[in-house]
């Protein structure tokens, strides 16, 4: 497959909600990356002036592939897509990519990193970074809670299921604030199919207060709503900039595994900011 050649299909080309043939040997045409811009022009954003930075931070919890003799190795794999790339790569389609390796035979761990780096930055448009840690070396994933205040325990009534940017406001005049919110009430779902997708939605920010119910209100409002991870994450970060006018944004979404993967967007107004750390490989 062209990577930029099918960089202008849509959601609704991938191969999400269609059987497709299990593939076990390595293929990387089975990568489908969907222009990333087609989602940003909604929200008004051009590519030459994004206002934020950030990266897409992928887990891989089924991956494997034979050594030179035959014998099985599994892994965990970490992939880093930066958010500048033009393209992201569909979630299926990096589902059926690595189950491709697992009757591949590769000299060596160095080489898989680097066959999978090689083909995601070629699908992604920019550089991907790939770490992957065979079981052997007993890897295991830390998902810390953030250092902040959970929102879930608020009495708020809700009747809003789309996202509803009106709901977001902040103090006037009142003293600035550097913060950590975050709820568990995230959801939203698949752009292609429909099924649910569960998250734990984290705002830092450095400003006017954030009035709390109303960012709940509005976190919630998202349980109706079809969009892919990043496209979501991005939406909360546009709304919260334009709604509150913080001096400084971090937003960063630690989405449920599904199907041996989890995807966790993060986007901040300048580089240096707190994002994924609550998630780190540790061996």
């Amino acid at each position: 497959m062209n990577p930029e050649a099918e960089s202008a299909h849509g959601a609704e080309s991938s191969p999400l909600g269609r059987p497709v043939a299990y593939r076990d040997t390595y293929a990387p045409e089975l990568l489908f990356p969907i222009d990333r811009q087609l989602k940003r022009s909604e929200l008004g954003l051009r590519a030459e002036a994004l206002p934020f930075v950030g990266e897409d931070l992928w887990n891989a919890y089924e991956l494997s592939w034979l050594d030179p003799r035959g014998k099985p190795v599994v892994a965990l794999g970490q992939f880093r897509v930066p958010a500048s790339t033009p393209r992201l790569v569909e979630s299926k389609s990096l589902k059926l990519y690595l189950n491709s390796f697992n009757q591949q035979r590769f000299p060596s761990v160095e080489s898989v990193q680097e066959t999978i780096a090689r083909d995601l930055s070629a699908a992604a448009g920019g550089a991907v970074a790939v770490d992957i840690v065979p079981l052997l070396q007993r890897p295991w994933r830390a998902a810390a809670y953030p250092d902040g205040f959970c929102l879930d325990a608020l009495e708020i009534a809700v009747d809003t299921y789309q996202p509803e940017p009106a709901f977001l406001r902040a103090a006037s005049g009142g003293a600035e604030v550097h913060e950590t919110l975050y709820s568990h009430l995230l959801k939203s779902n698949c752009l292609v199919t429909g099924q649910p997708d569960w998250g734990m939605l984290v705002v830092r920010y450095r400003g006017q207060a954030i009035e709390r119910e109303g960012l709940l209100r509005y976190i919630v409002s998202f349980r109706g709503h079809n969009e892919f991870h990043e496209q979501c994450v991005e939406r909360v970060f546009c709304d919260i900039l334009a709604r509150c006018r913080p001096a400084e944004l971090s937003v960063w979404a630690r989405y449920t595994r599904r199907g041996g993967l989890d995807i966790n967007p993060f986007r901040a107004t300048h580089a240096g900011l707190k994002g994924g750390e609550e998630i780190e490989v540790r061996q």
